[in-house]
């Protein structure tokens, strides 16, 4: 098994999306209880929002701290994270 693969902005994306998990869940609740789909999608749209910048967060991190200066894995590897973004 290789090591763990932290970062230090781990602690900050993990609290991020579990905030966002307690949010989807109260989604999920409003959903049960019959509440109007304007305001179901106003709260999806922002749990899609909050999953997307906590991605985007990881992706420029790695990218800061991961991906060193050239060769082509690096660049392949650029390539795989622009299309996630």
């Amino acid at each position: 098994m290789s090591e763990p693969h932290v970062h230090a902005s781990h602690t900050a994306i993990a609290t991020r999306l579990k905030r966002a998990e307690g949010h989807l869940r109260r989604v999920i609740g409003m959903i049960e209880e019959g509440r109007p789909c304007v305001d179901l999608a106003t709260q999806l749209h922002a749990v899609e929002r909050a999953v997307a910048e906590a991605k985007r967060a990881l992706i420029h991190d790695h990218i800061d701290h991961c991906v060193t200066a050239g060769g082509d894995h690096d660049l392949a590897e650029i390539k795989a994270l622009t299309k996630l973004l």
